[in-house]
Formats: C-alpha cells, sequence, structure tokens
C-alpha cells in the first residue's frame, strides 16, 4: 500500500485537468493508486473508508470526462468525497485529515474550489445543483452540474422534491444515483452496460425525440399511450420508471467500477443538450480492500487501523460510552414495558439501537434518512398508546424541527426525544456539531428539556423519560465515554424540574446544564485556592427550570454561573430570563452564562474545542475572578485563561 513508484501517476499530477488528458489504461492505473493511497492514508488518521473505496474508479471518471471545478460536481454525503480530494491537489494534506487546521472529512467550500457546495448532511445535492444549474443559464454560463448521491440519501424526501422540481424545469442537471447496496453479475453488467450506452446515445436520443414530436401531434389518447410503452419499456430492462415519472432520463444501471461501462455513458450524457438525466451506477461500498468488504459496516467510519489485517486501534477505557449506557437503559425498560418502541434514521450502531434491535426486533424502526418522517411516524405511534423512543443525533434533529412542534408538541403527544451527540462532536466538524438543541427546543411549550451529567443521570432519563406521559420530553448526552461512575442495577425516576446540589460553597454558584459537571467541580476546586467558597449544581433540567433553586442560590451568593455545552439562546438564555423577571438581578448577584460562541467552529478534537469555547474547568475559574475579584494573583491567571482563546 505504501508503494510510490516514480512512474506513479497520481504522485506526477500538478494539476486535476491533467487527469483529462490520460489515455484509458493510464485512468485505470490512476484509480488502483487513489484506492491504495487512501487505505493508506485512513488507516493512519481514521475516517470514513468504506464510501470513498467505492466510488474511487466514479471520482477518476468524472473529473476525466468534465471540466472540473469549471462544471460543478457535488458529493452527497460528503462521506464519498475522500478519493475526490486526493485527485484534487489536497493529497499530501491528507495525514492531516480531521485535524485541527487540517482538511475537512467533508466536501467545504473554504478548502477548495473544487468544492463548490458544503455536504455533511445527506440529500442536499439535488437541490443544489438545481440552483446552480438555474444559476448557469440565467448568467448565460455553458456548464455541468453533476450531484454525485448515495442511495441512502434518496430515502430523504428532500432528494425527491428536488427531483420533481428539476423534471418539471427541464433543468440542465446530471444526478448519479450511488447505489452501493447491491451487485451487478456478469451477465446482467454487459447486458446493463450496453442498454446503458444505448439508451444515453445521440442516435437513440434523436430517435426519440422525432418519435416524440411524431406522437404529440396525435390524438392525446394515442400520444400518451405511445409515452408509457417507450418509458416502461425501458424500465422493464432498466429499472427506471419512478424517475422518469419524476421527468428524468433514466440511464443505467452502470457497473461503477468498470471504466469502460462508466466513460462512454458519461461523456454521452455530457454531451447531450438534453436534460435533466439521472445515471444509476451501482458499486460496492468498501471495494478493493478485503478487510472492509467484509465487515458488516464496510469500514463506513473507522479509527486508525492495521492495513494487513483491518484491525483498528482501540483506546482502552473502563468508562461505557453514553450512546452504549443510553442503549442499554433503554433495553431495561423495554423489558418491562411492551409498549416501548425505538425509531432511528438510518443509524442503528451511531445510536445504539442496533441493541435494541436484537432484543426486540419487531419494536425497533429504521426509517431511513429521513428525520421529518421519523417524528411523525414517532408521533402516530404516540396517538395509540405506544412508546416511542426517537434517536436521533442533536445535528439531525435540526431536520425535524416543524414536526416536532407542529406533530408533537402542539399536541403534547407524549413522544420522547434521545438526543445523542450533544455538543462539540471533534473531527466530524460543525456540520455534525449538536450545538442547537437546547435553543432551538427550549423555545417550543410543552417540551421537558434535560441533559445528563454522567453516566448514572443517563440511566435515570431514560427511566423517566418512559414514566413520563404527560407530553414530549427530551435528554441530551455527547459523544463519546462517559466519567466512570458506577451505574446502578435500575434506574430512578427524577422529579420533573428538579435540579440537584453536588457541592455546597457560599460565595460562587456554578450552575451546569449537562455533561460538563466534571469541569465545573475542578473549577470549584481551583476557585477555593483563591479564598471563594463555591456552591455546584447539577441542573438537570433547561425546561422546566427549577427556579426554587436558583431563586435560592441567587439570594446566597455573590455570582452565579450557568454552564452548558450548547449555544446562545439555550440554558443560559432561560436562566437570565428568569432572574431577569423576578428581579434576582437588582441586587448584589453578578450572573455570567458560559456557552458555545456564536460562531462555527471547525474541527478539532473535542478538548481542543472546549478550550477555544472557553469551557474547560481553567475558563471557567478564569470567568468567575474576572467577575467578583481583582488583584494580581488573578490578573495573571485571567491573561493567561481567558483572553487567550483562539
Amino acid at each position: 500500500m505504501n508503494e510510490t513508484p516514480k512512474t506513479a501517476i497520481l504522485n506526477r499530477l500538478e494539476d486535476p485537468s491533467e487527469i483529462r488528458k490520460l489515455t484509458h489504461e493510464e485512468l485505470g492505473q490512476l484509480a488502483n493508486e487513489v484506492r491504495s493511497e487512501l487505505i493508506d492514508s485512513v488507516s493512519k488518521t481514521g475516517g470514513h473508508l468504506g464510501a470513498g473505496l467505492g466510488v474511487v474508479e466514479l471520482s477518476v471518471a468524472l473529473h476525466h470526462v468534465f471540466n472540473t471545478p469549471h462544471d460543478r460536481l457535488i458529493w452527497d454525503v460528503g462521506h464519498q468525497s475522500y478519493p475526490h480530494k486526493i485527485l484534487t491537489k489536497r493529497k499530501d494534506q491528507f495525514l492531516n485529515l480531521r485535524k485541527k487546521n487540517g482538511l475537512s472529512g467533508f466536501t467545504n467550500r473554504q478548502e477548495s474550489e473544487f468544492d463548490p457546495f458544503g455536504t455533511g448532511h445527506s440529500s442536499t445535492s439535488i437541490s443544489a445543483g438545481l440552483g446552480m444549474a438555474v444559476g448557469s443559464k440565467l448568467t448565460q454560463t455553458e456548464r455541468n452540474v453533476i450531484a454525485v448521491i448515495g442511495d441512502g440519501a434518496m430515502s430523504a424526501g428532500m432528494a425527491y422534491e428536488a427531483m420533481n422540481n428539476a423534471g418539471a424545469m427541464d433543468a440542465r442537471l446530471i444526478v448519479i444515483l450511488n447505489d452501493n447496496d447491491m451487485s451487478i453479475a456478469t451477465p446482467t453488467g454487459a447486458m446493463s452496460a450496453y442498454l446503458a450506452r444505448l439508451v444515453s446515445s445521440r442516435a437513440y436520443r434523436s430517435v426519440r425525440e422525432v418519435a416524440k414530436s411524431i406522437t404529440q401531434k396525435l390524438p392525446a389518447f394515442i400520444h400518451d399511450k405511445a409515452r408509457k410503452t417507450e418509458e416502461y419499456a425501458r424500465g422493464f430492462f432498466t429499472g427506471g420508471t419512478l424517475f422518469e415519472e419524476l421527468g428524468f432520463y433514466y440511464v443505467g444501471p452502470v457497473d461503477g467500477h468498470n471504466l469502460d461501462h462508466l466513460l462512454p455513458v458519461l461523456r454521452n450524457v455530457r454531451d447531450s443538450e438534453n436534460g435533466p438525466f439521472l445515471i444509476h451506477v451501482v458499486t460496492k461500498k468498501g471495494k478493493g480492500y478485503k478487510p472492509a468488504e467484509n465487515a458488516k459496516d464496510k469500514f463506513h467510519g473507522v479509527g486508525k487501523f492495521n492495513i494487513i489485517t483491518g484491525a483498528q486501534t482501540k483506546t482502552i477505557s473502563n468508562a461505557p460510552s453514553y450512546t452504549s449506557v443510553f442503549a442499554s437503559s433503554l433495553i431495561n425498560e423495554a423489558k418491562k414495558d411492551d409498549k416501548i418502541v425505538a425509531v432511528h434514521a438510518a443509524m442503528p450502531s451511531g445510536t445504539g439501537l442496533d441493541r435494541f434491535e436484537e432484543f426486540f426486533p419487531k419494536r425497533c424502526f429504521d426509517v431511513g434518512i429521513a428525520e421529518q418522517h421519523a417524528v411523525t411516524f414517532a408521533a402516530g405511534m404516540a396517538c395509540e398508546g405506544l412508546k416511542p423512543f426517537v434517536a436521533i443525533y442533536s445535528t439531525f434533529l435540526q431536520r425535524a424541527y416543524d414536526q416536532i412542534i407542529h406533530d408533537v408538541a402542539l399536541q403534547k403527544l407524549p413522544v420522547r426525544f434521545a438526543i445523542d451527540r450533544a455538543g462539540f462532536v471533534g473531527a466530524d466538524g460543525p456540520t455534525h456539531a449538536g450545538n442547537y438543541d437546547n435553543a432551538f427546543l427550549g423555545a417550543i411549550p410543552n417540551m421537558v428539556l434535560m441533559a445528563a451529567s454522567n453516566e448514572a443521570e443517563l440511566q435515570n432519563m431514560v427511566t423517566t423519560s418512559a414514566a413520563y406521559n404527560e407530553g414530549p420530553i427530551a435528554f441530551r448526552y455527547p459523544r463519546g465515554e462517559g466519567v466512570g461512575v458506577e451505574l446502578p442495577s435500575k434506574g430512578e425516576i427524577i422529579e420533573i424540574g428538579k435540579g440537584c446540589i453536588v457541592k455546597e460553597g457560599s460565595s460562587i454558584a456554578i450552575l451546569s446544564y449537562g455533561a460538563h459537571l466534571e469541569q465545573c467541580l475542578k473549577a470549584a476546586k481551583i476557585l477555593e485556592s483563591f479564598g471563594l467558597s463555591c456552591t455546584v449544581v447539577d441542573a438537570r433540567f433547561l425546561k422546566p427550570l427549577d427556579e426554587k433553586l436558583i431563586t435560592d442560590l441567587a439570594n446566597n451568593h455573590e455570582l452565579l454561573l450557568s454552564v452548558e455545552e450548547g449555544g446562545i439562546g439555550g440554558f443560559g438564555s432561560h436562566v437570565a430570563t428568569f432572574l431577569a423577571q423576578n428581579a434576582l438581578l437588582d441586587g448584589k448577584l453578578k450572573f455570567r452564562p458560559l456557552m458555545i460562541p456564536d460562531r462555527f467552529d471547525e474541527h478539532a478534537t473535542q478538548q481542543q474545542l472546549y478550550q477555544q469555547a472557553g469551557l474547560d474547568e481553567k475558563s471557567i475559574v478564569a470567568t468567575a475572578l474576572k467577575a467578583i475579584k481583582a488583584d494580581d494573583k488573578t490578573s495573571n491567571f485571567i491573561n493567561s485563561n481567558l483572553d487567550n482563546k483562539a
């Protein structure tokens, strides 16, 4: 995998435009080199490997046939974009993939002119591509727009909304459906390749257009019969009828690993004056690397690994992940209550619900990449007396905001939301950061909102949610491992809206919402070295707030800090509103909210992001000292911590 001979094509490419000059044989060699480079690099960095391995030949073919970056090439989702990045002047940066100041794991407009659109969330490429196609037409710019969308992303309604719009407009748009959920046997592959070349060829299209012009002059019922006969005849061989009904000219299926099949089809479509097109390309996820091909998840997302064996490097820890605690807790509750069901949006292992499904296969529902549907689907089940738990990452729950308001909260339906990856997610960067659920859910009436400070509290919140039937309830927890607290044998029901005093003091009160409780306790210890007695509280609830507890803290402390791993408008804003409305800030009390700043932070480690955001223990201390105590000792501490954030 490390072999880089002097004759290697990849090493001598100075500009992606040179790919267009390569011979057919050289393109095959380039694809092999890209695959080797990809495996070698990701083995050292970790990342999303399987999807990229499946589109190596497609990436080479696209950059050979099309004039990128003038022609717009959109990858949906960005998991597929690693070969594209290797081919577009970023090969030498790959060892900094997903590290601070390094390459993004997704396409990024700020990173390269070859990335015309950022795609961290799925199913957006056709809409964006249609916008680009229309923009090019209105500005009289001749260019091709190509959207490569994975088969999983096609399960989202937005993709079909865009296709319906594009078909109605006869837009000059090329959609490539990367279907990696099946394989082409040799006879079928040869026949499908022949049919694809035939139906995408200029001669076939010319005959078809002549036939269409003739039949349009016939009576309507004959014209409609002729059109349907032609479409369904091709659909019989190719399966394209659905896309034809949406207004797309369907071509395929095409073997996505065979350049002999890919190149002529891409050229035919490129040279066509018609549109829009959908090219159905069949690929194999993990292609060319046996450990990935044989793995259940096809090495979708991996840590560092041994190239020879495929064995991934494991971090040794005694603390379980929050995701696994959620899964175990939900399984325990479901064993006691047969009304509990679980819903996820194409993320079985990511949410831990693959384990739930092993125990309750008929009570676990994967709805595909369709978060909006997931929420309303759960609302319907709640109407029938079931107890649905919807497990969705914070960043993806954003996509179902209207459904949460209209279909769940407005009707006070008891849907339970398990919000994974709340807060910073590290290497996945700003597209996946779960920074906003505190704010966007906190604005909705009838919602109960909780955040787990550790593994035991998460277990208790699952139990509390299972028992709560008065309306919607949500609990958030971060990515990664817990703090290592011992889990009780079963969860306990928490009184709704009740916080918990963890440590008592008299001067400063630190009100922690979520998983930064440990940092708050460490900060309190440092502050006490400055002679400042600290109370530390696990707030547990954003809605409803523990108003009595906050009032007591306000009346008995000089400074109140709120700490949350969320953006402006969340927990701190709710606390500030309560303090102001109840005149608790009119006296000696000072209040300082600590939250994620109003900006998008690029990928880095979670700890680096905490420091940048001012949410590590030293930043908490510096904020407190700046608010209430000024002397040389504290000034030095403040200057070296609070005012030196990147």
